[in-house]
């Protein structure tokens, strides 16, 4: 069973009844929720969408939306999920790329769909009483169902992601079928998911996690509890209402949850197991999640939407920093931070770029029309993934940045991940990043961006560095004290904005 929509099927057919998805007032079982899901597919078809279409959606986590993904599923509709923060040129951006034949969108982003010169020629289906619509969504979900057939093979592209590239246009990241079922099938496995878990479903369904949580949770008859907007004091709400089992999020969430003044070990006691992605755990934080929460399980889960799984730790706190060993689908290599070719291999110990092999059923095959993106990454049958990172004696990878971030200050080169880390162990440290700052001398100073939990002195902190096993030449030189750190929708910092200087410091 290779495609999606065939899997959803047999899902319902092992247990209807189950509770599938959970969003406010709408609890829909499995059977329930299939029969809107064909009512839609319909509904598709009869606006003029066909298969191999982009359906390109922004709106956030709601079962509009899930519904939506599942009828592109059975039909053939490439759906191409974009953040619904985008702006009007954004959008013109996203549906003249993918060449959308029509969008998807709710009363948070009717503002900018409503300027947006590219949306003004397609079918717009509005959701949730948004203004600017053709149709509405409560309208294609009236359509008679469509029968109980998959018109998708294993070959055929079930979704495309947009990446949030640092410059230029973001790439499109088309992903097979038989792709996204195999990365479900390995995060379940990698997860050690059983039948009926239950998940909170607010990592972005415009992101890979997301998603992950999504179809998964589907394969093994599981509830998506739907939160359309992270909100601390809302999230604990929806566990402890709904005994949710597992939480995949970024660390930015997890701080969220802890910092929460209502926030109690006994509101999460459902919760046995934890995962995340997208951005490094410190290790303080690691340390506070594992108290707070006491899962049965703690995974690290290292990866991309290119390729979904690169490494996992299944025990984080075990070896924290560590990624862990290669994905049940994968295999890994570390390669000189010059290195042209996979052959290239960096020494046990020695920081290099991290790259994954493409010959396995996760990966994509190159990106939505953009030759150049796939020269500069795609090389002799491996992901050159432009992450740094070294593999211990053990063989175990630890991720240390971006080839971007790294920093060279005296002609030594610097990766931020070991000082933030330091760093984080420090209990007035609330949250930590460190760039480098351009310096007639050095070329570069390491620079320490602190949110602070109480005031310190740089002094202290400085002090905390010389205490720990952290090399001299890697302590900052320089500390800003900033009210936030910036970060994007899906909590990866954006160190970009630090070297630009936007930021706000704290006095």
């Amino acid at each position: 069973m290779k495609n999606l929509g065939a899997s959803f099927f047999a899902s319902v057919e092992r247990q209807p009844e189950a509770l599938a998805i959970v969003d406010g007032k709408v609890c829909l079982s499995y059977a329930e929720w299939q029969d809107k899901v064909l009512r839609l597919v319909q509904g598709l078809r009869d606006i003029g969408l066909q298969h191999g279409n982009h359906l390109v959606v922004a709106l956030r986590n709601r079962w509009e939306m899930a519904t939506l993904h599942w009828a592109c599923q059975i039909s053939g509709i490439i759906i191409t999920p974009i953040n619904w923060r985008a702006k009007a040129g954004e959008i013109d951006f996203y549906l003249e790329n993918a060449e959308g034949r029509a969008l998807a969108f709710e009363p948070a982003t009717a503002t900018a769909i409503a300027g947006s010169k590219q949306a003004a020629n397609i079918p717009r289906i509005a959701i949730g009483g948004a203004d600017g619509g053709t149709i509405s969504f409560e309208a294609l979900i009236q359509s008679d169902p469509a029968p109980m057939v998959s018109a998708c093979v294993g070959e055929d592209i079930s979704l495309m992601f947009y990446t949030s590239g640092t410059t230029g246009n973001p790439k499109g990241v088309p992903r097979k079928h038989s792709a996204e079922r195999t990365a479900s099938v390995a995060h379940i496995a990698q997860n050690q998911y059983c039948y009926g878990e239950r998940a909170l479903g607010v990592m972005p369904l415009y992101h890979t996690m997301g998603v992950r949580s999504l179809v998964a949770m589907s394969l093994i008859n599981g509830t998506f509890v739907c939160l359309p907007e992270f909100s601390s004091d809302v999230a604990l709400g929806l566990v402890e209402d709904y005994a949710v089992t597992n939480l995949y999020l970024v660390p930015t969430l997890f701080h969220a949850l802890l910092s929460d003044p209502n926030f109690s070990s006994a509101r999460v006691k459902t919760v046995r197991k934890i995962g995340f992605a997208g951005a490094a755990m410190t290790d303080g934080l690691l340390a506070q999640v594992n108290d707070a929460f006491k899962p049965d399980l703690f995974v690290n889960h290292y990866g991309s939407s290119e390729i979904y799984t690169f490494t996992i730790c299944p025990d984080a706190v075990g070896k924290p920093g560590s990624a862990g060993k290669s994905g049940i689908n994968q295999q890994i290599r570390v390669v000189r931070l010059d290195a042209e070719e996979p052959t290239e291999l960096a020494q046990i110990g020695e920081e290099g770029q991290i790259i994954a092999n493409l010959n396995n059923d996760e990966a994509f095959e190159g990106y939505w029309r953009r030759p150049d993106a796939d020269a500069k990454g795609l090389r002799s049958g491996w992901y050159f993934t432009g992450d740094t990172g070294y593999q211990d004696e053990d063989g175990d990878l630890f991720v240390t940045g971006r080839v971007d971030d790294m920093i060279i200050t005296g002609g030594e080169n610097v990766s931020p991940g070991d000082i933030e880390s330091v760093l984080s162990l420090h209990p007035s440290v609330n949250d930590v990043a460190i760039v480098g700052l351009p310096d007639e001398k050095w070329g570069q100073i390491v620079t320490a961006f602190i949110e602070r939990t109480e005031p310190i002195d740089p002094e202290v902190l400085d002090a905390h560095c010389k205490a720990s096993n952290l090399a001299n030449y890697k302590r900052p030189r320089a500390y800003v004290f900033v009210k936030q750190l910036p970060k994007s929708p899906v909590g990866k910092l954006l160190r970009r904005m630090l070297k630009t200087g936007d930021y706000e410091i704290e006095i």
